[in-house]
């Protein structure tokens, strides 16, 4: 969903219009929230999971590391970002802060469910790069398109090279 908002991420930038994207995304998994939690800590395989992730600097999911990070949609634009970690609650919930092409906050919440776990993501993300601001503007369904398109596949793919990997139920 798209909010249009008058806002300055810095001083000077008062009469630039900026496009928030914000997102409220819930995908079941068929397995314990602990094994989820598991495979999302499995940080070195990130880039084999997402092909559209074309950089990926990040080691660990630990409160406080930053992580470099270089996206390609399915569309003529790159988005380059760091994701800062924030509050962690192991299998439960992570925090963190984008900065970069696009600015703004994330979590992502998990919750146990009968037969598995549904994990909620939410944000609210903007461009702070002049070009994408107007981009936002200008193309606002592609650039919809885009991020949703990022959200949902990255799920999709997740769930088929890191979860679908350890059986269906989670156990291996």
């Amino acid at each position: 969903m798209f909010r249009r908002a008058v806002e300055c991420t810095r001083p000077g930038r008062a009469n630039l219009a900026s496009v928030r994207l914000l997102s409220d995304r819930r995908y079941v998994f068929p397995m314990s929230a602990e094994a989820l939690w598991v495979r999302i800590n499995d940080v070195a395989a990130y880039p084999t999971w997402w092909p559209w992730l074309r950089r990926f600097d990040g080691e660990t999911l630990n409160e406080g590391e930053v992580w470099q990070c270089t996206v390609q949609p399915p569309l003529p634009y790159t988005v380059r970002f760091a994701v800062t970690i924030g509050a962690i609650a192991p299998a439960r919930s992570i925090a963190a802060t984008v900065s970069g092409d696009i600015v703004g906050s994330a979590t992502l919440q998990i919750e146990p469910r009968a037969g598995g776990c549904e994990a909620r993501l939410t944000a609210e993300l903007g461009p702070d790069k002049h070009a994408l601001r107007a981009l936002s503007v200008a193309a606002r369904p592609l650039v919809r398109f885009g991020h949703n398109w990022v959200l949902d596949t990255g799920a999709r793919q997740f769930r088929k090279r890191s979860v679908a990997a350890a059986g269906e139920d989670g156990s291996r």
